[in-house]
């Protein structure tokens, strides 16, 4: 099974705790991961404290395979003690390639 095929079934199990999209909030809110909070790279670590459990299981992406955030916002994770912290690798661009559930922001204007 690979990894868009394992998060795709625990979405829809709901048996994963937080999937975070840590790009910046335009990029978010321009599309996300249906099901996805925002918490950009620049804010992981003082959310993430207030917020998760360590020992919740939280998995993060951003943009792409090349996208440097999501790995370094894992490792981040991982220093401060969260004990089940997953990098979606192919981010965004993986997910909807594949035809994926999506959220796109809804121009209200």
């Amino acid at each position: 099974m690979s990894i868009r095929e394992e998060l795709r079934s625990l979405l829809a199990e709901k048996t994963i705790a937080d999937l975070v999209e840590v790009l910046d909030p335009e990029e978010y809110g321009e599309a996300h991961i249906k099901g996805a909070i925002n918490i950009p790279l620049t804010e992981i670590g003082k959310e993430s404290t207030e917020r998760f459990d360590p020992n919740q299981e939280i998995v993060v992406y951003c943009a792409n395979s090349s996208c440097t955030a999501s790995p370094t916002a894992a490792e981040k994770l991982d220093k401060l003690g969260f004990k089940k912290v997953y990098d979606y690798e192919g981010g965004k661009e993986d997910w909807m390639e594949a035809g994926n559930p999506i959220d796109y922001r809804e121009d209200s204007e």
